[in-house]
């Protein structure tokens, strides 16, 4: 590994600054754990145009918008929000972890992994991320309802998930662009059940409306297909690189296996969000994120102290107190003087008399 001058020392290093690793950083940080992010900006949640299916953020929210509140909120707490882009991780000899980026090293108890994946992108012409190419169908398929929708692919998930469509608009197609379908015997049967039409040509061109939305694509045949929007079903390239420099194991499907606190195989590293198992989804992952948080704090927190170390040390001394780091002590103490009310003169005095 390479050097680098700014070495910087947290108890928790959360990798990643999606809705996931955000998440997690804002547990860590409240409950009073020094705590940073270190982002590269970008991602899959930074690509929403809007947002949905999240309690309490209006639709109109872009994903740039709810990063840059999260980011926000951690750092207010007294966390610190880092771009930099995490090329190197490993364990050091006294048991905790090394994190060498492009500009800065960083030094951890433990370690967070919200590096996701990335969608494989169909060849163009495709039309705008949001105006037309849709990756998730739980947060998108509502916008098409009775509108004509396209699904491309060749494997399995191309053909349930145009199925699936048939729920929200009766006019789904799936574009094969010039491939052969891969999907099973049994598949194909099941599908050819629905009313779909399976699409061979490759697509020529696209027309778009004047607020860039799709409106319809060319094909090789000559023909023009109508078509609001679409998913396209290629797979995802999971970013397991740190996981495996880490040790950690790696399903057969790409994710980062973890428990139910989303602590992986190797002790001390978590991982949240998109690259383990389940639904990409902001509140999953987000729900993932509280769960690392909450779990972190178990294993990091001074109190209670065990019986063990009570009987060998002493009992705990004030002068201990409280169990949090200096600087998110100092950033709570901020952060609550400038949301209290003033103390009440009398109740002062009452108190002083005490």
């Amino acid at each position: 590994m390479s050097d680098t001058a700014d070495v910087r020392d947290y108890e928790v290093v959360v990798v990643g600054g999606g809705p996931a690793g955000l998440q997690t950083a804002l547990y860590t940080t409240r409950l009073g754990h020094d705590t940073a992010v270190v982002d590269r900006g970008g991602g899959r949640a930074a690509m929403m145009l809007e947002t949905h299916n999240v309690i309490g953020v209006p639709e109109e929210t872009s994903g740039n918008e709810f990063l840059q509140t999260a980011q926000k909120q951690v750092e207010d707490y007294g966390g610190d929000v880092v771009r930099d882009f995490i090329v190197d991780a490993e364990r050091t000899d006294d048991g905790r972890f090394r994190l060498v980026g492009n500009d800065a090293e960083f030094l951890a108890d433990r370690v967070v992994l919200g590096v996701g994946f990335n969608d494989e992108r169909p060849k163009p012409p495709v039309p705008r991320t949001g105006r037309g190419l849709h990756y998730c169908l739980h947060c998108d398929a509502y916008m098409f309802v009775d509108r004509p929708v396209y699904v491309m692919g060749t494997g399995e998930a191309a053909a349930h998930v145009a199925m699936i469509m048939l729920n929200f608009t009766d006019e789904v197609d799936i574009l094969l662009r010039g491939e052969e379908p891969e999907w099973s015997d049994e598949t194909d049967e099941q599908l050819r059940g629905h009313p779909i039409d399976i699409v061979e040509p490759e697509i020529t061109g696209m027309r778009k409306g004047e607020d860039g939305w799709l409106e319809a694509f060319e094909f090789s045949d000559g023909t023009v297909r109508p078509y609001r929007g679409g998913f396209p079903m290629y797979g995802s390239n999971y970013n397991t690189e740190l996981p495996e420099q880490l040790g950690c194991e790696v399903n057969d499907d790409g994710t980062v296996a973890v428990d139910e606190s989303m602590e992986t195989t190797v002790d001390g590293v978590y991982a949240v969000g998109d690259i383990t198992p389940g639904h990409n989804q902001v509140p999953v992952a987000m729900g993932k994120g509280a769960q690392a948080g909450i779990d972190i704090h178990y294993g990091l927190r001074e109190f209670p102290r065990d019986l063990e170390s009570i009987r060998e040390d002493g009992p705990v001394s004030p002068d201990e107190l409280p169990g949090l780091g200096e600087r998110v002590h100092a950033a709570a103490a901020e952060f609550e003087e400038a949301r209290a009310p003033p103390l009440d003169a009398d109740v002062a005095d009452v108190s002083d008399d005490d």
